[in-house]
This record gives structure tokens, C-alpha cells and sequence, in this order.
């Protein structure tokens, strides 16, 4: 084995720090993953001369859905146990602290967030967003299906720093060694999944500036679906579960979660017209 090769990761878990605030890598990737999107998305519709100020009220629904979707798709999909027999615990799914048994509590940030769970809010926010605005669903899906892979990169990025999420022991030479956890060289699953997300956005940047026709068909979201949610199914393979129930199940829960997830990406990238009349329905768009 080529130990010497192996990766020694501690960093530590804070980005700034001013005075008693501090900032932690994983709130910071977080922000930038979402502020680049901003960007890239407030690019495409002023590319598409989308009406002024439609865009704003876009990025606080997306903001607060993936937030709340991450949120609960983590305490109820991966440890319903913990967050749903006590009132105490159920308090920290929608607060950022941490409530001790005495009652006194503190402050800890969102410590656990399921990208599934984000993907599900992000949908409804777009849903509610579609429907207020009366714009053309897929034109709003395929150009935040766009920019999505920038923040899901960073998201990883984020896991990476924070030594969570961590791979299955291995003797691969480019293996980490997450100090935090243990002293066995493990996969980075977190950097290949960043990669992965990385690689999806220059696919998707490069295909829009060819084919921008292809926005508004339901092409890029149905790529970006099934892109990461392949990958996502794939590298599971490489993680150690994060839950000990998962240890008895054929797949893991990331991996179960990530089937119907694909299935919908093929479908929309095949732009069936069932799709679309869906959509219409759901945005609730009347004409024919």
C-alpha cells in the first residue's frame, strides 16, 4: 500500500471567527454554493429577458425550502428516533441549539442536513413560486437545474471540511485519514461527490450555451436528477451508513432515496407530453 500518499485531514471546523462568533467551513460553503447560484441564475434570466422582478422572490423560495427540506429530511428520514420522542428534541429540529436536560441550551448551528430532504423543499418552493408567479414551470426548473450542481459541490465540500459523511476503510493511495473520527485511511466520499457535482455543472454549462433552446423542455432538470442522483447512488457504495439501521437493509437509505429521484430525471429529459401536462397542473396553468 502506498501509505505515504494517504491524506491526514483535521482542519479545523471554523472558517472566521470574530470575537465569540464563528463561522464554520460548513455554514461557509453553504452560502457560497448558494450565492454562485444566485448568480448564474440571475445570468439566465436576464439572458432569457425574463420580466424584472420575477428573480428576487425566486432565491429566498429556494433558499428557505432547500433549507427546511435538508432539515427535516435529515431528523426524519435518518434519525427519527432521536427527534421525535422528546419534545426537547423536537424544538431542535426547526431551532439551531441544543437544549440539555436541565433546560438550559445553546447554540450549535443546523447539524444535519439531508440533500434529499433539500431536493424535495427546493421542489415545493419551486412548486409555490410557479404558482404565484404564473411562469412557465420548466423554464424555472431546467435554469435552476443549471446552476444546482454549483451549491451541491460546495454542500460536499462543506461535508468534507467537517470530516463527516466519511467513506468505508480502503487502501486506495489517494485514502484520507479523518482524524476526527478514527486513524484508518478512508475514501473521501464527500470529494468525489464534490467532483462529481463539479463536472455535472461544466456538462450543463456547456450544453446551455450550444443548445439554450433546450431551456424550458425540462431537459436540464431532468439531467441534473438523474445525473446526480446516479452518482449519488454509485458513490453511496463507498460510505460507511450513517445510521445503524441501515446496516440490515439491501440498500442504504441514500441509495433508496435516490431510485425515484432518477426515474423522474429520465422522464423529463425524455419531455414526454404526460409530463407537461402535469406540470401545467401543478403551476396551475389552465391552457392547452
Amino acid at each position: 500500500m502506498e501509505h505515504f500518499l494517504y491524506i491526514t485531514w483535521d482542519p479545523s471546523d471554523t472558517a472566521v471567527s470574530f470575537g465569540p462568533l464563528a463561522i464554520h467551513w460548513y455554514s461557509m460553503c453553504w452560502l457560497v454554493g448558494l450565492a454562485l447560484a444566485y448568480l448564474l441564475v440571475q445570468r439566465l434570466y436576464k439572458e432569457q429577458k425574463v420580466k424584472e422582478g420575477l428573480f428576487d422572490p425566486l432565491f429566498l423560495y429556494c433558499f428557505i425550502g432547500i433549507l427546511a427540506g435538508a432539515r427535516l429530511g435529515h431528523c426524519l428520514f435518518y434519525q427519527p428516533d432521536v427527534f421525535l420522542t422528546s419534545w426537547r428534541h423536537f424544538i431542535e429540529i426547526f431551532l439551531p441549539i441544543d437544549i440539555s436536560d436541565s433546560g438550559s441550551w445553546r447554540f450549535t448551528g443546523y447539524r444535519g442536513l439531508a440533500s434529499h430532504g433539500g431536493t424535495l423543499g427546493l421542489m415545493l418552493a419551486l412548486w409555490i413560486y410557479v404558482r404565484r408567479t404564473k411562469m412557465n414551470v420548466w423554464q424555472v426548473l431546467d435554469n435552476i437545474a443549471i446552476a444546482t450542481p454549483v451549491t451541491a459541490c460546495f454542500i460536499r465540500l462543506g461535508n468534507l471540511m467537517n470530516s463527516e459523511i466519511i467513506g468505508r476503510i480502503t487502501d486506495v493511495p489517494w485514502a484520507f485519514i479523518f482524524e476526527r473520527v478514527d486513524s484508518m485511511p478512508r475514501h473521501p466520499g464527500q470529494l468525489y461527490e464534490a467532483i462529481a457535482y463539479a463536472l455535472l455543472f461544466f456538462i450543463g454549462w456547456r450544453i446551455y450555451r450550444k443548445q439554450p433552446q433546450r431551456v424550458g423542455t425540462g431537459f436540464f432538470f431532468g439531467l441534473c436528477l438523474t445525473y446526480i442522483f446516479t452518482a449519488r447512488f454509485f458513490i453511496e457504495y463507498t460510505k460507511e451508513v450513517q445510521e445503524a439501521f441501515e446496516q440490515t437493509l439491501p440498500l442504504n437509505m441514500g441509495q433508496m432515496l435516490s431510485i425515484p429521484f432518477v426515474i423522474i430525471g429520465i422522464a423529463c429529459m425524455k419531455g414526454g407530453n404526460w409530463m407537461k401536462r402535469l406540470a401545467d397542473l401543478a403551476a396551475g396553468n389552465k391552457k392547452k
